[in-house]
This record gives structure tokens, sequence and C-alpha cells, in this order.
């Protein structure tokens, strides 16, 4: 096989390994399962403010496939110094949803993308500063970033639950059905032998539909709507309109996108066991500044890498890029079919749930499993990450926490991801690296140990559930 030359190296990695093409497309899917819903919510409360008609908003789902697909696949394979080459999906942001819909309901939507649009090249511009942060990501910090990641992912999972409604207290269908998928995901993993327990995500949620389609629980209707293949229109809500205050917005939210993008990134290189440095980490945070370029041209929004996707492949342990680019392919397809969409739309939120519950725990065993290497003993290690913890999980336990902060520490601060990242980048420049005391107070081996690995290097890979490297070969 050839291995593709890039910045990290011209030595096997796993993040090239290639699956059977079979295997490809099923992994690919459980990818697009996973994070289908988070694409499409954007645009649907964004389109919802501003009134626009079931065609409009099919539109903009449509384009929002398709821009994240495009994306994913310049991602995962890489054109010139764009594209990390990781496993890694990239979809429509949540984190500008406020401000945007702030702007449109006030302008509308081509303000929106006028200021999405500026934003995106800003990006551009400023991503070589926020990827020459990568020595400051030592395991004790992406550690807890990744931690943090899947602990905030979890309402997400529990929000599919109780199919969000207000009192957040699931429906007595709702939790069976939830609980039903969780139990068929486990048990599939641990029935399925070798490569097949890989799809335990996918078998689970197929076999929950069809549990839900038993009881009358899936709504069938709703497939025959619509067009069947709809190629979108350009700039189909008028060009792009530029205003100051919208840009300024947009800009800050960018900088947001780029700070969850650099732990998004740094956190599938950690969980492959990929080598990262700043070049490759830039190549990565570009694509998803040019999302947010091209989105608007095609009438989506800014686009980002998606966290719960990196709970796939930490749970899985198919760490291949291809698999993840066949993802994109797919997204293409459900942008360019809007029949197919409306397909994987039937999937019950309930069920989706309980697969989640799963796949998000896995980003948080994840970073458990980072920090258990890094060294505590003599130093601040500790400290730095509880306090990051705690910054993380305060939007958490009381999502109005910032609200009488400025509008824009709010909404810096309100991500949890962001904060927890921005305590313990903070802590361990004070702590580790200003402050340091001696030698080894940023080691990052086991207690005892002096190697410390560079982290511009190969992070020390951490072996999966049955204690294999994840550079060798999968077992069977």
């Amino acid at each position: 096989m050839s291995i593709p030359q890039n910045a990290a190296g011209p030595e096997s990695r796993p993040e090239d390994e290639r699956p059977r093409a079979g295997l490809m497309v099923v992994y690919g899917f459980q990818h697009i399962l996973a994070m289908y819903a988070g694409v499409v919510t954007p645009p649907i409360i964004v389109g919802s403010v501003v009134g626009l008609s079931t065609a409009e908003m099919g539109l903009l789902i449509s384009a929002a496939l398709m821009v994240s697909g495009l994306a994913t696949l310049l991602q995962t394979m890489g054109v010139w110094r764009f594209g990390a080459r990781l496993p890694s999906v990239i979809g429509i942001s949540f984190v500008p949803v406020s401000a945007m819909v702030g702007i449109a309901g006030e302008s509308g939507l081509p303000t929106v993308f006028g200021a999405a649009l500026v934003a995106g090249v800003f990006g551009l511009c400023v991503v070589p500063v926020m990827a020459s942060l990568i020595r400051f990501f030592p395991p004790v910090v992406t550690g807890s970033v990744i931690t943090i990641i899947g602990v905030s992912l979890f309402p997400v999972a529990v929000g599919w639950i109780t199919e969000n409604n207000e009192t957040g207290v699931p429906t007595t269908t709702g939790l069976a059905l939830a609980g039903t998928t969780l139990l068929l995901v486990l048990l599939l993993a641990w029935v399925l032998p070798g490569v097949w327990s890989r799809m335990a995500v996918l078998g689970g949620l197929v076999l929950g539909t069809a549990v839900a389609a038993a009881f009358g629980q899936v709504d069938f209707s709703a497939v025959g709507e619509g067009a069947v293949f709809s190629f979108g229109q350009p700039f189909y809500f008028g060009p792009p309109e530029f205003q100051t205050a919208a840009i300024i917005t947009m800009c800050v939210v960018m900088l947001v996108i780029l700070t969850e993008g650099v732990a998004d990134i740094l956190a599938v290189g950690e969980i492959v066991g990929a080598r990262m440095d700043g070049r490759r980490l830039a190549d990565g945070l570009r694509v998803d500044a040019l999302a947010s370029v091209v989105g608007p041209l095609l009438n989506t929004f800014p686009g980002s890498t998606f966290s719960q996707n990196v709970g796939l492949v930490a749970l899985t342990r198919v760490r291949s890029r291809y698999v993840v680019a066949v993802g994109g392919l797919i997204l293409i397809a459900l942008g360019l079919f809007p029949v197919l969409g409306r397909i994987v739309a039937m999937i019950p939120s309930p069920v989706l749930g309980g697969a989640g519950l799963v796949l998000f725990g896995s980003v948080a065993a994840a970073g458990i499993r980072t920090l258990a290497a890094v060294r505590y003993d003599g130093n601040m290690n500790l400290i730095i990450v509880a306090v990051a913890l705690a910054f993380g999980t305060i939007p958490l336990a009381a999502p109005g926490f910032y609200d009488g902060f400025p509008s824009w520490a709010a909404m810096i601060l309100s991500s949890g991801i962001v904060a927890g990242a921005v305590a313990a980048l903070l802590l361990n420049a004070c702590f580790n690296i200003v402050g340091r005391k001696d030698g080894g107070a940023e080691a990052t081996g086991p207690a005892g140990s002096d190697a410390v690995p560079e982290r511009t290097g190969a992070p020390a890979p951490p072996a999966d559930a049955g204690g294999q490297a994840p550079g060798s070969a999968p077992k069977e």
C-alpha cells in the first residue's frame, strides 16, 4: 500500500490503514449517523427564526449536508495545505447559532451569510497563530480537554432521549427505546467477533429503529415528501450583505470555532496515535475556516470539526481516515439526494440517545486514559486538571451562569470545551513553563519515569481496550 507523504512523515501510520471497501462504507455510515442530527439542527433553528417555508428549510439542510461532506473529504484526504489527513468529520457548527439567530432576526439571512464569509477569511488569516499553540498542549492539557469534550456531549445524548422536551423528563416510551438501544449496542459489542464488533453502534441503531417501528414509533410519511434529487442553487436567498457589527460578531465566533477545532483535532490525533505538529494542525484548521467561506456561497453556515465523531473513533478503534472520507461522500450524497436524508431522519431521537451514551462516554474515557499517563508527583498537574474540569462543567451544571457577563465573554465561556481548554492552557503555562521548578514538572510518563516525549512529535500511543497499540494491525 502506498502511504501518502505529508508533514507527519513517510512511515506507516494508523490513520492510513485501508479496510475492505464494504467495511469502509459501513464504518463511514456509522459516522454519519452519529453526527447527522448535529449537522441539520443549526439550519433548522436559524431557518425557523426567519420563517422559511418547508421547501426553503429543505434547501438549507441539503446545503449543510453538501458542504459538510465536501469539507470532511478535504479534511481527511488533504489538498496542498488544506486538511489534517485525520479521521475527522466536519459539520455545521453550533457555536455561532445564537449570534446568527440575532443577526438573522434583525437583518435577514444575506447578512448572516456575508458576516460568516468575512469571518471565514479572517479565520484563514489567523490559523497560523492558532496552530502555533500546539506546544502548549502537553498530555495534561489534551487529556483534560478530551475528557471535557466527552462530558460536554452527554447533554446532547440526554436531550435525544428526552426528545428535548421542556421538562427534561423522558417519556416511558423514549426511555424504553433508549435503554433497548443501549443494551443492543453493548450486547453486539460483546458477542460479535473481531472486526464485526466495531459495527455495534450501527447495529444498535438499526435494531433499535426496528424495535421502535414495531411499536409504531417511526414516522415513514415524510420519506416521500419533497424532491428526490436537488443540486441546490448558490445565492438562493440573495447575494451576501456586509454589516460591520455582524462581521465583528462572527469574527469573534470564528476564534471560538478555531479554539474548539484545536482541541478536537488534537483529541483525534491523540486517540489515533498520530504524529501531530503545528503544520498539520494548521492544515486541519484551514478546512474549518474554509468551510465558513464556502458555506455562505451555497446557502449554509460556518462549519467546524465535530466532537461527536471522536467518540466513535475511540469506541470502534477504526482509525482510518479513508473510512471518514467515505462518510464525507455519503454526506454529499445526502445533500444531492434529500430523500436519503429523510430516511436517516426517521431514526427516533431516543434511539440516537441510547447509542450516544456509549459514543460520548468513550470520548471521556479516552481523555481519562491520556490523563493516566501524566505524572502528578512534585508538580501542579493535578490542580491543572481539577480547574480545567471545573471550568469545563460549569456551563453544564448551570447553563445561565454567564448570562450576567459581557456578551463577548459569555459567548466564549458558555462553551465548556473552550473554557476548560483556556483554563488548562493558562495554568499549564503558569506552572509548567513560566514557573517551572524542575525539569520534570511536565513529565507525561507514569510516576517515576524520566521519559518526556516531545509534544510536537508522536504522543505516547494509547493502547486499545485489549492492550493493542494503535499502530498495529487490528485484531480479527
